[in-house]
């Protein structure tokens, strides 16, 4: 069974909208690697049963473009939330006040960083879409020019749709 961009395109935006809602809430489980895993194998998976190469795919500068934001906010949102989450982690094991922790609603001011990865989060997921949108494109005008070569152009008569009869008599 062939995925279609239409299926790929709902689970890059489900687990863009997993990974906003997660960082928001500040859990240990992020879904941005899936997001953004999900989102590179749709650029490189062949669609239906078809393939494209790379110079066809990035033949585009908006593509190339793209792809670069695409996976460099994936990189800064992922550092984000790793960020927070390990130096949360350190000032919770290597606090001196222990009695303090629990008392307090707040104990760090990491919020805003995890807020913020998790909208970076959310942001690489809509490049990702655009990404693949852009990939589709790449693709129609990839099989469209085979397509094109194939047929020939009007007036034009080739070789192998000519078939003689009568031996060669005009």
């Amino acid at each position: 069974m062939a995925v279609s961009i239409k299926s790929i395109a709902i689970i890059v935006a489900a687990l863009g909208v997993k990974a906003f809602v997660f960082g928001i809430l500040a859990e240990i489980k992020k879904a941005l690697i899936a997001c953004t895993l999900v989102g590179i194998c749709s650029i490189f998976y062949p669609c239906k049963g078809k393939s494209v190469p790379y110079k066809g795919l990035f033949h585009s500068t908006r593509m190339v473009l793209f792809f670069q934001i695409a996976l460099s906010v994936s990189m800064v949102a992922g550092g984000m939330l790793l960020w927070a989450t390990t130096t949360e982690l350190i000032h919770l094991t290597k606090n001196v006040h222990r009695h303090n922790v629990d008392s307090t609603n707040c104990p760090t001011a990491k919020t805003g960083l995890f807020g913020g990865a998790a909208f970076m989060a959310l942001d690489a997921s809509l490049f990702w879409l655009v990404c693949l949108m852009l990939t589709n494109n790449a693709r129609e005008d990839y099989f469209d020019e085979a397509r094109e070569e194939q047929k020939g152009e009007y007036g034009q008569v080739l070789i192998t749709d000519y078939e003689t009869t009568g031996g060669g008599k005009a």
